[in-house]
């Protein structure tokens, strides 16, 4: 196979065709998802799995560790029958379409968007902080994964999150994926600096007798290539270990 021929330039320039039809950043109303960014191949963000992954933009909270600052408001990077036109090219080279954010759920063109993707023979998973647990009881029967943060314990989550009454939305979708059936992840984006490791063991216990049994306790960084903050103790990552089928520390 000449190089000219080769998958990593087929992709390169299906890329770059892709970019050639996105508006570039611009406000945009209820009739157009808000497709803020794209990361056309990752083996992380559902983990077993190659996906592309679909940002949507606009987010009701404003944690104050948010590594996505840039898409809490509701802006659009791409068009998103482009980058429709874009995955039918991805056919075969892909397993899955993960939608990420700001927050997915925000986006009320989400069913449409996920029915389009699972007729293009991808599965789908969504990264969701479980702001709207309405919309996520409409898409569960399409999603085949599904990761969800876990901010801090019902005490703290107002302040973490900058907004009133932001636990009873996040427990509910809580209750929703435990009765659902269908595969999730719960993951906590951790420092001593609004969550001790006392108390954030006293939520993966609470979390594991509820029936999780995928937990990540993700490290906070100020910026994604910085080192983090603070490291849980060995004990603590041991004991998360016992409790959890499948833990990670990321």
């Amino acid at each position: 196979m000449n190089a000219a021929s080769s998958p990593n330039n087929s992709l390169d320039r299906a890329i770059g065709l892709f970019h050639q039809v996105a508006p570039g950043p611009a406000l945009v109303g209820p009739e157009e998802p808000a497709v803020a960014g794209l990361v056309p191949f990752s083996s992380v963000d559902w983990p077993g799995h190659l996906s592309a992954v679909v940002f949507i933009g606009g987010c009701p909270w404003r944690c104050g560790y948010c590594h996505n600052p840039h898409l809490q408001s509701r802006r659009a990077q791409y068009h998103w029958p482009a980058l429709c036109s874009w995955l039918e090219t991805r056919r075969g080279l892909l397993d899955a379409v993960v939608f990420s954010g700001g927050e997915p759920l925000s986006e009320r063109m989400l069913p449409q968007m996920i029915a389009a993707v699972r007729t293009m023979g991808f599965k789908v998973a969504l990264h969701t902080a479980g702001i709207y647990p309405n919309r996520l009881a409409e898409i569960l029967p399409d999603l085949n994964w599904v990761g969800l943060d876990i901010k801090t314990h019902a005490k703290g989550h107002d302040a973490l999150t900058g907004r009133e009454r932001s636990h009873a939305p996040a427990a509910a979708s809580l209750e929703l994926m435990l009765e659902s059936g269908v595969p999730f992840e719960c993951r906590t984006t951790w420092s001593p600096a609004w969550l001790s490791e006392a108390e954030l063991l006293a939520l993966a216990q609470d979390l594991a007798a509820r029936g999780v049994v995928q937990y990540a306790v993700q490290n906070y960084r100020v910026k994604p290539d910085i080192a983090p903050t603070a490291w849980l103790s060995t004990a603590a990552r041991q004991q998360l270990q016992s409790w959890f089928r499948c833990f990670e520390y990321r």
